[in-house]
């Protein structure tokens, strides 16, 4: 080979070699980015915001949120839509339903529930269905442990119904409804039936209902196949009188209840009896601490991931009260509380990674974030408390 020709050669291989760095270099650059992307995705999160309207508020809002460091991004109004106070989006992200607390609906004396799609991307909210909730005042939904029912409770009304979720998102004729009839011994909150909560048990054999004007927990046998209760055999669970009962939580294995008494702002812990629906108390504990004088209600109560620990808020002292759960028979220890950042604390919500709890504080018209300690979880103030008017509810959901 001639000396020219090997110059040649070693140029065009030079040459070569270039562009195939150049274009390795590209490609890790684009994985690389993707990578990152991707990685960012893996911790941002869309909050819905549900509220009661007319001071200020239109319905729902949305905001972006990144796990990583905390950081909040408002986006705006993602559906109009009046007093959205209670909102659960179903198991496959698809789709999110509100209630629409009010006292009429087309004409007659019942509230309502609006059904929404979700674009993922976006989380912008497309209206699908708004029906009569069957009662008036609906405050609490949620969806049965097979994403195929949903449920809503009606305060004014005194009832609670089970509609099927169709394919499409919308909801069918209910599968059950039930009316309670009775009253306790509060002279104005306490003068006929207010149905403040509906869920199904963890193991969806059962569906519990708290019931604070007549201080009961209805526990139905669940019939999962069409959506109906058996309204014939509830076991009726009877608190102290006066202590209306609103929320209530599940402990980790579901063999624990934990019942939000909002009036006497205490929890009473019960043990469930999985195949029979028994429920046994096993200690009733005060929410507030000791050094707290003046008017009080328990607004929301709530058990973190790990199963360790019990949040409830409160307001009037406007806190939130942190227990410890004992692993053994779930009973509660006092470890501390925390000033919720604003005022009327209602709903809270801790975000996927357990990470951060979010607080709704309704009568200072403002999200609070806390960062919550793993070990302990004891919860410290992150950042400044987001304006938004009257927040009663917060949804956590992956972007993807």
């Amino acid at each position: 080979m001639s000396l020219a020709f090997y110059l040649v050669d070693r140029m065009a291989l030079h040459h070569y070699s270039r562009i195939v760095n150049r274009v390795a270099v590209g490609l890790l650059a684009i994985f690389v980015g993707l990578l990152g992307s991707c990685s960012t995705r893996e911790h941002d999160f869309l909050i819905y915001i549900g509220t009661y309207t007319g001071k200020g508020s239109d319905g729902i809002y949305l905001y972006r949120f990144n796990s990583n460091d905390g950081h909040l991004t408002p986006i705006g109004l993602a559906a109009k839509t009046e007093n959205p106070s209670w909102l659960v989006i179903d198991s496959s992200r698809q789709f999110l339903y509100s209630v629409n607390e009010t006292g009429e609906f087309q004409g007659k004396p019942t509230g309502s529930i609006s059904a929404f799609s979700i674009d993922r991307e976006s989380g912008g909210l497309t209206a699908l269905q708004q029906i009569s909730s069957r009662g008036a005042a609906p405050c609490h939904l949620s969806i049965d442990r097979t994403g195929r029912h949903l449920m809503v409770a009606n305060y004014t009304g005194g009832s609670a119904a089970i509609f099927p979720i169709e394919k499409n998102g919308q909801l069918g004729v209910p599968g059950s409804f039930i009316q309670h009839a009775g009253f306790s011994v509060h002279p104005e909150r306490q003068n006929g039936p207010h149905a403040h909560s509906i869920q199904a048990t963890p193991d969806n054999r059962f569906v519990t209902v708290t019931d604070l004007g007549m201080d009961k927990v209805m526990v139905y046998p669940f019939d999962a196949e069409n959506g109906s209760l058996d309204t014939l055999h509830p076991v009726k669970v009877t608190l102290p009188p006066g202590s209306g009962p609103r929320h209530l939580a599940y402990s980790r294995d579901g063999k624990s209840i934990y019942v939000l008494n909002e009036l006497t702002s205490t929890v009473t812990v019960f043990s469930l009896n999985t195949k029979t629906g028994e429920m046994t108390p096993m200690q009733s504990e005060p929410i507030l601490p000791d050094s707290f004088v003046g008017i009080n209600t328990g607004a929301e109560i709530l058990v973190d991931a790990t199963g360790k620990f019990l949040y409830v808020s409160n307001r009037g002292d406007n806190s939130i009260g942190l227990f410890s759960i004992e692993p053994v028979d779930g009973r509660l220890t006092p470890v501390e509380w925390f000033p919720s950042g604003g005022r009327g604390p209602r709903h809270m919500e801790i975000d996927p990674t357990g990470q951060w709890l979010m607080v709704a504080n309704q009568l200072s018209d403002n999200l609070a974030l806390f960062k919550i300690n793993s070990s302990d979880g004891r919860l410290t103030p992150a950042g400044k408390p987001q304006p938004v008017s009257a927040p009663v509810c917060v949804r956590f959901m992956p972007v993807q």
